[in-house]
Parts: structure tokens; C-alpha cells; sequence
């Protein structure tokens, strides 16, 4: 439930509002706004009887939400979330986030190239992955903390910041040491003892949607995030499953402008995750831009043809150069 205070409502009767909240044994979240407060009521499972709420003094109205997810909501938040990340910001008002570099991290050498490489042609965030959840068992799973030392390093000698996946609770601590970003995947996107965990850190955090997820259990994952206090979340669409086997995944452009409307988090696109093929990316990520992503992801290897996890979809240092430059008329055009 959302209760809306009128614009002339005093601190005092806000105060009588919440303590009357919190007397049902629910939580009021005050929701302060340009023109009036709002507060809004957690941790019931049902409707709420909002008869002796309705009458305290300075009481406007009240909202029942019946959404799984309040606080990621634009009833709950109207005004837009910009999320910084070391002072990249993502969000309305921003221009586009470019986030780029290989998809696994394996050598010191192979991301200090890979972090000039994305620099030089203007990408604002270098990512990598040094704990890799691999559909085989086989299949190379990364280098583990040597691999968010070889990380940092890159992002320092470079001075761009950088976002990492983490798949379990008891890696947080170094990750977070290591790491601006934390990235959930889209196979830990459900895994909400660890969004409780990330939301605890204060650590911005890259949620991806699951691959079969709808855009209703992708917001109520990232109310498990928020829920434990942390608003530093942006949303990734990276491709959901679907029938058609010419992709990797089939790309839901469709709910970058939907999100925008339905939460006031940021979210940007993985056109590299979504296709699978790196002929797909540019075009998918322009088209991304153009629906109004808050930025991309984009897998950039030194040497696709010899990468250990995702070749197939990665772009080499030189096609990236080029496509940041198709980028940049785009987003002229687009007024960024």
C-alpha cells in the first residue's frame, strides 16, 4: 500500500502516519517528493485495511499495490534513479554506459591489453569475469581471486572501474574489495539469499534477467536487493530462451522501454549474451540505444578466435574502435 500525504502536511502528522504504520506491525518507507510525501507500506502479504489509516490528519489518499515488488516501482519512486559507480552514472539525464572487455578473464596480459583497448575507444567500464557459472562442467570456469587481482589491476592502470560476477554468498567479501560493480548472472538471478547479501554490501550492483524470466519475477528480484537498503541497481536485459535456435537467446528489446515506465531503475543491454554472434551485436546494440537503453555490455577480446569462454561473440579490439564510433553519431542524433 502507498499512502500519499497532501503538500501541506506537517512532519508531525508524517511521523503519526508511520507510528500507525508500524502499529499494524508492517514498515513505512517514507518516499519524500518535490510536491508531497509518500509512504509506502512493506512487509504485509495481503490487502491491508487502510480504514484507520485514511482518517489521520494530513492523509491525501491511499494506494493499494498489488505488485510483488513496491520499492523497484515508479508508485513507490516516481522520480528516476541514477546509479553511480565510481563516478560513472547510469540513469536518465546520463549519456549511455559502455561496458566492456573479455567474458573471462585468463591471463594478466590478456586484460591489460583488453583494458587499453576498450579504453582508447571510449568505454566508460571494463568487465571480466573471474568466477564463470559454465553450463559443462568441462569448460573453463575461470582463475578465481588471481583473476580479480589481474581485473583491478587492468581498471587501475586504465582508471576505468570495473564490474564482476559473483555467484555465491562467501565470495562477496573479496569481490568487494576487488571490484566497483558486482554483476548477478542470469542463472543466480532467482538466488535471493544472495540478493539479500548484495543488498546488505551497499555495493552497486548489475542485475541480469534470468533466461526464462518475466519481467515481473526480474523486478522482484531486484526488490531483494533494495529491500535490505540498497538502491545501487541497474537492470540487464541479456536475452531470454525461447524456441529459436539461430541465437544464442532472443533479444527482448521490448523491455527497456517497459521497465523504464514500470521502475525508476536504470537498465541497459548485453547484445553480446543475446545473440551469441558477434556480426549481431553492433546492430542489436544500436537498436538497444535507440529504445532507450541507459547503456550496453559489450564482450571485447584481444584475440577472439583464441578465447576461452564466449569467442563466438566477442568483438576484437579493432571492431569495437569502430562500432564506438557508429555510436557516437547514434547518440548525437538521439540528443546524448
Amino acid at each position: 500500500m502507498l499512502i500519499v500525504m497532501h503538500h501541506h502536511a506537517s512532519q508531525e502528522q508524517i511521523d503519526q502516519v508511520i507510528a500507525a504504520v508500524e502499529a499494524m506491525g508492517f514498515k513505512a518507507e517514507p518516499i519524500p517528493g518535490s510536491l508531497r510525501t509518500a509512504i509506502g507500506v512493506l512487509g504485509n502479504q495481503g490487502y491491508v485495511d487502510d480504514a484507520s489509516i485514511r482518517i489521520l490528519p494530513g492523509v491525501r489518499e491511499t494506494i493499494h499495490v498489488s505488485k510483488p515488488y513496491k520499492m523497484v516501482s515508479r508508485d513507490f519512486h516516481p522520480a528516476s534513479t541514477v546509479v553511480d559507480v565510481a563516478g560513472v552514472r547510469f540513469g536518465d539525464g546520463q549519456k549511455p554506459v559502455v561496458i566492456a572487455g573479455p567474458c573471462s578473464i585468463e591471463t594478466e596480459e590478456q586484460m591489460l591489453a583488453a583494458a587499453q583497448q576498450v579504453k582508447s575507444a571510449g568505454a566508460q567500464m571494463l568487465r571480466g569475469g573471474a568466477f564463470k557459472p559454465r553450463t559443462g562442467p568441462h569448460s573453463f570456469q575461470g582463475l578465481g581471486l588471481e583473476g580479480l587481482k589481474y581485473l583491478q589491476q587492468a581498471g587501475k592502470a586504465s582508471g576505468l572501474p570495473v564490474v564482476t560476477e559473483v555467484m555465491r554468498i562467501e565470495q562477496l567479501e573479496v569481490i568487494c574489495r576487488h571490484a566497483d560493480m558486482l554483476q548477478i548472472g542470469a542463472r543466480n538471478m532467482q538466488n535471493f539469499d544472495l540478493l539479500k547479501e548484495v543488498g546488505k554490501t551497499g555495493h552497486p550492483v548489475l542485475l541480469k534477467r534470468g533466461m526464462s524470466a518475466t519481467i515481473e519475477e526480474f523486478l522482484a528480484a531486484a526488490e531483494y536487493i533494495l529491500a535490505e537498503g540498497n538502491e545501487q541497481v541497474v537492470l540487464c536485459e541479456r536475452g531470454i530462451r525461447t524456441f529459436e535456435k539461430s541465437t544464442r537467446n532472443t533479444l527482448d528489446l521490448s523491455v527497456v522501454p517497459l521497465i523504464r515506465e514500470m521502475s525508476h531503475l536504470p537498465i541497459i543491454v548485453d547484445p553480446s549474451h543475446a545473440t551469441g554472434k558477434r556480426a549481431l551485436v553492433p546492430v542489436m546494440g544500436k537498436a538497444a540505444l535507440i529504445a532507450g537503453a541507459h547503456g550496453l555490455m559489450i564482450e571485447v577480446h584481444p584475440n577472439p578466435a583464441k578465447a576461452l569462454c564466449d569467442g563466438a561473440q566477442s568483438l576484437s579490439g579493432a571492431d569495437f574502435s569502430a562500432l564506438m564510433e557508429e555510436f557516437s553519431g547514434l547518440l548525437k542524433y538521439l540528443g546524448h
